[in-house]
């Protein structure tokens, strides 16, 4: 497939997919000696019942260098989480579920939001920041990665190459996102990285210049991917939004806080499909359409704490820019599909660019509108600063809802 965004500013390992699992594997039971290795899983309740999640807990079963799997479980009432349970009881790895609905973590919750330090909404970045609040009070890994539970194309040498460059002794990457080829079925996918996210990128370099942030955000091959790995102390100190903004957050933290020598991607695989998100057109508060929302307030907000100035007439002239980058980019992706012999919506590809390009202005009125907003979750540093023993007490909530009374 040709490349339409890579600019070879962070280092990418595009070659460890061509090394055998077993090597990889071999390598990181090594390392783990030194840097041992802790999996977080962000999961909705719905996806237990899905089509992929249960093979990929079976893939994980067989990994022979985790210290701990991480199960952060929204959407979960008493006997569903009691379900939970026994649906994970297989790994045979140390696990544990954090049960975000149980009175427990919510009561944590609460006590948070009274010192105006909890997530303002649910979502997956709520999830990921409990279970990275739990990763770091358990103690059990120095390094950490992340995927989610809709993959349909799962193996266990993808989490292999995830995990290498932040594990090995030898390297000094403090954080690491994977990248695959969003292809299934015949059919070019990843609408919302290829369709908003390049041309997006692309639109506001064309206005405010090649800004460093800008650059190194385009280097990402796909930067909405949700497969990522850090050494544990990454978490300490960013904070990330609690909506679909999630990816963008975590890289524009990572950013700010590390060089860029310290930062990768990796090729994880040759194959990736996953659950897909309708568009929702009609619906804002639901996929694709919620998603673009999301993203776009991340990237406004990130931008403005490097002191973009942002104006309505200034989103109405991004929209502009932004649509017609996007329609070019559609005529390549048209061509690319055309000769690896794959197929392309045209009608639907623009009708999405027509989509994101009215959110763009959407989160654009939002972002002026709410100057007060508090739109990222504090990060678990100011916790720690607020509630001294909040962690511990994270911990131990989860070891009584998993070994304990409910």
């Amino acid at each position: 497939m040709s490349d339409f965004h890579q600019n070879g500013i962070i280092t990418d390992f595009h070659n460890l997919t061509r090394r055998p699992v077993e090597e990889l594997e071999a390598d990181l039971v090594v390392f783990s000696v030194r840097r041992p290795m802790s999996l977080i899983l962000p999961s909705l309740f719905s996806e237990l019942e899905g089509p992929a999640l249960s093979h990929i807990v079976d893939e994980i079963a067989q990994v022979p260098y985790l210290n701990e799997v991480v199960i952060g479980l929204d959407g979960a009432d008493r006997e569903q989480f009691g379900y939970a349970r026994e649906f994970f009881a297989r790994l045979p790895q140390h696990h544990r579920l954090l049960w975000n609905d149980g009175r427990r973590l919510r009561a944590l919750d609460a006590e948070l939001d009274e010192r105006g330090l909890a997530p303002q909404q649910p979502g997956k970045g709520r999830n990921v920041w409990y279970c990275g609040g739990y990763v770091q009070a358990s103690g059990r890994g120095t390094v950490v990665a992340l995927h989610d539970c809709d993959i349909l194309t799962y193996e266990r040498g993808m989490l292999a190459r995830l995990f290498y460059p932040v594990a090995h002794p030898h390297l000094n990457y403090e954080f690491c996102k994977g990248y695959y080829p969003r292809i299934a079925e015949g059919r070019l996918n990843g609408r919302v990285s290829r369709l908003m996210v390049t041309p997006l990128l692309r639109a506001l370099k064309r206005m405010h210049g090649a800004l460093p942030y800008l650059e190194y955000l385009d280097s990402y091959r796909y930067a909405l991917s949700g497969e990522f790995s850090m050494r544990t102390e990454v978490l300490d100190g960013i904070r990330i939004p609690a909506d679909w903004g999630l990816e963008i957050g975590v890289l524009s933290e990572v950013h700010r806080n590390y060089s860029i020598k310290q930062l990768c991607q990796v090729d994880l695989a040759d194959t990736y499909d996953h659950k897909h998100q309708p568009v929702s057109e009609d619906d804002p508060s639901g996929g694709l359409n919620r998603m673009s929302l999301d993203i776009a307030k991340a990237l406004y907000r990130k931008l403005a704490t490097q002191g973009v100035i942002f104006s309505a007439e200034g989103f109405r002239t991004l929209k502009a820019t932004y649509y017609r980058l996007a329609l070019d980019l559609i005529e390549a992706y048209d061509h690319d599909a055309v000769m690896n012999g794959l197929s392309l919506d045209r009608h639907g590809e623009e009708r999405a660019v027509e989509l994101f390009a009215a959110n763009l202005l959407e989160a654009g009125n939002t972002f002026l509108d709410n100057p007060g907003e508090r739109p990222f979750i504090p990060s678990w540093n100011r916790v720690k600063a607020a509630i001294p023993d909040l962690p511990a007490r994270l911990f131990e909530a989860v070891e009584q809802d998993n070994v304990g009374g409910r």
